[in-house]
């Protein structure tokens, strides 16, 4: 098991464009994936069920990897969510 924990930095959080491009990037890997916020926790390769978490600017979200590949899946997030966050491409 990996975990990231992220601090949401983009002003409109993590709406639709956002989590398709999170989901894009997990499922390259075949590790199970999941995001916590607060007491939810939802599968992150579902577009739909990231939403349902309603990220805002300022959250924190901990996304976790369990599996073969939980390394690289890590790795692979961690440089997605620094370049989204630095190219406010996420937004």
């Amino acid at each position: 098991m990996k975990s990231i924990i992220y601090k949401v930095t983009t002003p409109n959080g993590i709406h639709a464009r956002p989590a398709s491009l999170l989901v894009r990037e997990i499922n390259k890997f075949k590790c199970k994936s999941v995001i916590k916020k607060g007491e939810k926790t939802v599968n992150a390769k579902e577009i739909l069920a990231i939403m349902s978490l309603g990220i805002k600017q300022g959250d924190t979200i901990t996304i976790t990897f369990y599996g073969e590949d939980e390394k690289e899946a890590l790795e692979a997030v961690e440089k997605f969510l620094k370049n989204a966050s630095a190219s406010d491409h996420i937004n």
